[in-house]
């Protein structure tokens, strides 16, 4: 079967397209023909940094796919399901056209989409909904998503609505501020320069933008980018967890329409090198999909 891995950290001609022998399954796991999966900034910075598993490594944490062995656990053959699988931490990669995991990572998917498509909600929307949930975000409040047009920031302003939150949105450039609006932002700004001070109560940075001014004395700020965090009391980190509970409830909102997932492109696994250089390049309104 075919695996992306990497046998180096660099740019993207360190991914390499392999055979490699398909995966024993364990007690307690599932066996999944990919397909599809997506690309998440976690997924480029594995392949360029010195972070992650010992390598050789399959990358990837987000799929979509049918169960083609249960191995006693519930999910029968034929099931469609998704799953993200936390990549650096476990080194079970995503990126592989059959993938071993242990069931309790496993969700239904949702049936009012294409499961291909469906493969653009775990990591991202399990982000997004801890991340919220770490801001302790309550009715009625006021949030600045920051990065809003994004993946993770565009699943967040859904989530925070539906929450019953007032949301603004801070862009990385003026072309995106029509889509931040379609998702139901309120106010949209696109130069951190520009936000009014001390206006919000709670603020989720997906981008890593300047955007303490804007805060409340003594709000909540929470941040899932890799800068450093500013410098304020109510100043927290959110790191993403593997929960199938919250994958769950996901795709019940897609299927309740209340959860809308945005695909910008879509490229064959053997295309994986042209699908890193196009995401990194960036500007895009969705996610980029990988197919199988």
């Amino acid at each position: 079967m075919r695996a992306v891995q990497i046998d180096r950290h660099g740019s993207p001609d360190a991914l390499i397209v392999r055979e490699v022998a398909e995966p024993a399954v364990a007690t307690g796991e599932v066996l999944i023909r990919t397909t599809a999966t997506s690309l998440n900034p976690v997924d480029w910075k594995t392949r360029a940094w010195q972070v992650g598993p010992p390598l050789p490594a399959t990358l990837g944490w987000d799929l979509s796919g049918h169960v083609v062995d249960g191995n006693d656990t519930s999910y029968g053959v034929g099931v469609p399901v998704i799953a993200m699988s936390a990549q650096i931490a476990t080194g079970r990669g995503t990126w592989a056209d059959l993938v071993a995991l242990p069931s309790h990572l496993l969700a239904p998917a949702p049936t009012s989409i294409s499961l291909e498509q469906a493969a653009a909600l775990p990591l991202a929307g399990t982000t997004a909904l801890q991340a919220l949930r770490t801001a302790e975000l309550a009715a009625g409040e006021r949030i600045l998503v920051v990065g809003a047009a994004g993946a993770v920031g565009g699943l967040a302003v859904q989530l925070a609505r539906l929450a019953g939150a007032h949301v603004d949105a801070l862009v990385s450039r003026p072309e995106h501020k029509p889509a931040a609006v379609e998702l139901g932002t309120e106010h949209v700004w696109h130069r951190p320069d520009d936000l009014p001070r001390g206006r919000f109560p709670v603020i989720l940075d997906t981008a890593g933008a300047e955007a303490a001014a804007a805060l409340v004395p003594g709000g909540r700020y929470v941040s899932i980018a890799d800068h450093p965090l500013p410098d304020l009391p109510g100043a927290r980190k959110s790191y993403v967890q593997e929960s199938a509970t919250d994958l769950a409830h996901l795709a019940k909102l897609v299927d309740a329409g209340e959860l809308r997932l945005r695909v910008a492109e879509r490229y064959p696994l053997d295309d994986i090198r042209t699908a890193h250089e196009r995401f990194e390049a960036g500007g895009l309104l969705g996610k980029v999909l990988i197919t199988f």
